[in-house]
C-alpha cells in the first residue's frame, strides 16, 4: 500500500477519488502533504444508501462474528503501524512516539469492543408469560470525528456502532484525514461492503450528513458550538446523537501534596498533544500555602520540554494542528497580554517560525472572569489560580457552562474522593489525569456533552431496547 499518495475514500468497499480534492498540511513546516478527496452530495447520497442496503445482512450476522471482524481490523493497524503513526505524525504534528501509542491503542479498542457482550434481561418467566428486553441495532449511523486524535475517535464510533449492528458512514476531520482514509482502506475488505464506508470532505459535508434523512444516528466528538449545531440540524429527523463536546477541565492541587513528585504529572495533565485535548487540565487551582512553590515547578519544568516537529527524535510537544486553532490560541494569549497578567513562561509568539508553533503558555493567577480561564484554550496555554478554602475552590471550579472532566491531587486520599465527588464533571480523576479504558464510561455534564462513549454504556447508545413479551397457553 502506498502510505505517500492516493488517497481515496471507502464507499461500498470499493475505494474512489473524489469529486474534488482539497489540501492537507503538515503543521509543523506548513508545507503540502497531499491532496484528500472531496466528497460531493452524489457521494454521500451513494454511502447512505449503501450502508442502508448493507444493514439487513450485517444485523444477520452473529454478534460474536461481527466481533472477529473488529479483531481482524485490530490486527491489520497493529501490522502497520509504522508507516500509520508516520503519516499521522506529518498531518496532525504530535510526535512519533505519541503517534504510535494513538494506532496502538486503536487497535486495543477494537479488540475490547470486539469481546463486549450486548445484554439480554430477563424481565419475567411465569407460568403466564415469559418477557425478555434485548438491544437492537438503530440502522445507519453517521460518525464525524475531530483532529486531535484522528484515528483514535474515528474507532471509538466504528468499533460499537458495528459491533451492535449498525452500519456506518464516517467523516475524518478535513483537517487530518489522511490517516483514517488509509486506515480504512487497510481494512475495508474485512467487511462486506456497505458496512464501513469513509468519506472526506471540506466544511460542508458535516452539514449534509447531519441533516440528511438517511441516517438514523449522529455521533460526533468536537467543539461544543458546533455541537449544538448538530443537535439541531438532527432534531428534523429525530436521530439519535451522542455529542462529545468541549471541556474547560479544573485540576485542584491541595497543600498536602509532594510537589517534585507531581509536578511532571501536573504538567503534562495540561500540556500533552501540545493541550490539544478535551480533557487536558485547561484551569489548575493550587492551594495558596504551595502555590509559589508549584508555579515556580511548573515554570522550571517547562523550560527541560523540547517543542517542535514532531518527526524529529527528542520532540515532546508539536505544533497547534491548523491556523484556525493556532489564531484562536493566539488570539487568547495577545488578550491576557492586553489585560496586564503576568506570564510564568511563555507569551511571545514568532509568528516568522514556519509551523503552527505556540510556546509553552503559563499564566500567573489571573482574575477568575479572564478569557483565558473561562475558554477552552485547546492549545499550550494554562492558567494557575490560587485558593484558599476547598468549598472556595469546588465553587469556582464548578461555576463553568462545561462539565466534561478534572482532577483532584492529594496525599489524603479519602479527602480527594470527597472533593472529586463535589465536582460536576463526568470523569474526575484523583492524582493522575488522562486515564481511559475501553470498560469506563465517559460522558460529559452540562454543555460537555450528551449520552456517553466507551463501556457497556457506551456499546448501548449505538441500540435501541426491544422488549418481547409472549403470553404463554392456558394448562388444560
Amino acid at each position: 500500500m502506498d502510505f505517500c499518495n492516493d488517497y481515496r475514500m471507502t464507499l461500498n468497499g470499493t475505494l474512489v477519488a473524489g469529486a474534488a480534492s482539497f489540501d492537507v498540511f503538515n503543521p509543523a513546516t506548513g508545507a503540502r502533504i497531499a491532496s484528500a478527496p472531496d466528497c460531493n452530495r452524489d457521494q454521500l447520497d451513494a454511502a447512505v444508501a449503501a450502508a442502508r442496503a448493507s444493514l439487513p445482512g450485517w444485523r444477520a450476522i452473529p454478534e460474536m462474528a461481527r466481533g472477529a471482524m473488529l479483531k481482524q481490523a485490530a490486527a491489520a493497524l497493529s501490522q502497520n503501524v509504522d508507516p500509520l503513526m508516520r503519516l499521522l505524525t506529518s498531518e496532525q504534528g504530535k510526535p512519533l512516539q505519541q503517534a504510535k501509542a494513538e494506532v496502538l491503542g486503536s487497535a486495543f479498542w477494537l479488540n475490547a469492543i470486539a469481546d463486549m457482550e450486548i445484554p439480554v434481561t430477563l424481565n419475567e418467566d411465569t407460568d403466564q408469560r415469559r418477557s425478555e428486553t434485548r438491544h437492537v441495532p438503530l440502522g445507519v449511523v453517521a460518525g464525524i470525528s475531530p483532529w486531535n486524535f484522528p484515528l483514535t475517535l474515528a474507532f471509538w464510533k466504528i468499533a460499537p456502532a458495528l459491533k451492535t449492528g449498525n452500519t456506518m458512514v464516517l467523516k475524518p476531520s478535513p483537517h487530518a484525514p489522511l490517516t483514517v482514509l488509509k486506515a480504512a482502506e487497510l481494512i475495508h475488505g474485512l467487511f462486506p461492503p456497505g458496512v464501513l464506508n469513509v468519506i472526506s470532505g471540506g466544511d460542508n459535508l458535516g452539514p449534509w450528513m447531519t441533516s440528511h434523512p438517511g441516517f438514523d444516528k449522529v455521533s460526533f466528538t468536537g467543539s461544543t458550538a458546533t455541537g449544538k449545531r448538530v443537535m439541531q440540524s438532527a432534531a428534523a429527523d429525530l436521530k439519535r446523537v451522542t455529542l462529545e463536546l468541549g471541556g474547560n477541565d479544573a485540576a485542584i492541587v491541595l497543600p498536602d501534596v509532594d510537589i517534585d513528585a507531581v509536578v511532571a504529572d501536573l504538567f503534562w495533565a495540561a500540556f500533552r498533544n501540545s493541550g490539544q485535548i478535551c480533557i487536558a487540565t485547561k484551569r489548575m487551582y493550587i492551594h495558596a500555602d504551595i502555590y509559589d512553590r508549584v508555579a515556580a515547578a511548573l515554570a522550571e519544568f517547562a523550560k527541560s520540554v523540547k517543542v517542535g516537529d514532531g518527526a524529529h527524535q527528542g520532540t515532546e510537544m508539536g505544533p497547534i494542528q491548523n491556523r484556525l486553532q493556532y489564531d484562536r490560541v493566539v488570539d487568547l494569549i495577545e488578550d491576557a497580554k492586553s489585560r496586564g497578567y503576568r506570564f510564568l513562561t511563555g507569551g511571545d509568539v514568532d509568528g516568522s517560525r514556519p509551523g503552527n508553533f505556540v510556546p509553552i503558555t503559563i499564566i500567573d493567577n489571573p482574575p477568575e472572569d479572564a478569557r483565558v480561564v473561562r475558554e477552552e484554550a485547546f492549545g499550550p496555554v494554562l492558567p494557575l489560580l490560587k485558593f484558599d478554602s476547598i468549598d472556595e475552590v469546588v465553587a469556582r471550579a464548578n461555576a463553568s457552562e462545561y462539565g466534561l472532566a478534572g482532577s483532584v491531587w492529594s496525599s489524603d486520599l479519602a479527602l480527594a474522593a470527597d472533593v472529586a465527588s463535589r465536582l460536576e464533571t463526568g470523569t474526575v480523576w484523583i492524582n493522575e489525569t488522562a486515564y481511559m479504558t475501553p470498560h469506563q464510561a465517559f460522558a460529559g455534564h452540562k454543555h460537555s456533552g450528551i449520552g456517553v462513549e466507551n463501556s457497556l454504556d457506551g456499546l448501548l447508545e449505538y441500540t435501541v431496547p426491544q422488549t418481547i413479551t409472549i403470553k404463554k397457553p392456558v394448562a388444560a
